[in-house]
Formats: C-alpha cells, structure tokens, sequence
C-alpha cells in the first residue's frame, strides 16, 4: 500500500461542515448525506467537504482533536512516553495534511498546527526507526505495534520486511541439515 492509497482511506473519515446551500438528504451507497441547510452543521467524509469547500459551497469545521493545545499536549505526552501514545485519529497526519492544503482558511492557527503535527511525527517515526532497529539488533521474532497508524506502518514496511528476510535466511542456513551457503528466496 502506498501514501496515496492511505490518504484515500482517509478521505473516507467524517468531518463537520457548514453548508451555504439548500439540498435533501443525498442517498449514496456509502450512507445517506444530509440534508443539507445553510448555516446547520452536518457531518460528511472529508473527499466531499473537501469538494463543496473547493466549490465555495461550505465552510470546514476542523476537528476537535486538531487544536493548539490539544496538540501540545499530545506533543509532549508522544515526547514523554517510551511506547507510542493513542492518536486522536488513525488518519492523524493525511486528514490534517489534506485539511491544511485544501481549507487552511477555516482552520485557526494552521501554521500552528501544521508544525505540531510535523513535530508528532517526526516523533513518532524516530522511536519506530528506534523499535526497528531495536528489533532487528536483538534478532525479535515478533513486534507489538499498538497504536500505530497505517501510514507510519507504510513508513518503515519496506526496511522491516528486507530485513526480517535477510534474517530469516541467515537463520536457516545456520539450521543443522541446511545447505550451507546456499540462499533461496521465499
């Protein structure tokens, strides 16, 4: 899976909007949308308030997870913690990468915000680069990975994947009644 296959799965979370514009509920395979009435929140996946947002046909409400201070205080717990801490979304990093670029105008403190989730990540991946290579050097079969996202999963999969292999064949020819000096690719 790619970033751009997990940033679809994100644009799937739900988000509030405010519509200024008059619409019956919408009857969709993925669920019913609305009704829809000006000025009334309502909640919708982001891929569609993203688009009424780029048709001036909503304002954004941003998450309550993604404010100022909640996010400090989630920057400072992920800082604190040894193990990873629970995010408040598992979209944490996409959802606010594509509200950021698409509503920053509806966000308050967007550059604010942008740089504390950059911090949260950048975080995050340096304690999973840790746990790899911690995980690697100790010669772990198995790894816990609670309350990891998928993207930071995506992040570090290739690295993890190459070198659990390499592994696992230095450890089969190690094996009595191996061939010896002989590699083959499962």
């Amino acid at each position: 899976m790619d970033p751009s296959e997990v940033e679809f799965l994100a644009e799937k979370e739900v988000v509030k909007i405010i519509p200024n514009f008059s619409l019956d509920k919408v009857y969709l395979i993925g669920g019913d949308l609305g009704p829809f009435n000006p000025g009334l929140p309502v909640d919708v996946p982001v891929w569609l308030a993203l688009n009424l947002k780029q048709r001036q046909k909503c304002r954004i409400v941003p998450p309550d997870w993604m404010d100022v201070e909640k996010l400090e205080e989630m920057r400072e717990l992920e800082r604190k913690e040894n193990t990873f801490t629970p995010v408040p979304s598992p979209y944490y990093m996409e959802l606010t990468k594509l509200l950021l670029n698409h509503a920053s105008d509806n966000i308050p403190k967007a550059d604010e915000i942008r740089t504390l989730v950059k911090d949260i990540w950048d975080t995050r991946i340096a304690k999973l680069r840790l746990s790899a290579d911690s995980f690697i050097t100790q010669q772990e079969a198995h790894a816990k990975l609670d309350n990891l996202t998928l993207m930071e999963i995506n992040t570090i999969r290739t690295f993890l994947l190459d070198s659990l292999n390499c592994m696992y064949k230095l450890r089969s020819n190690l094996q009595p009644g191996s061939s010896k000096g002989q590699f083959t690719d499962y």
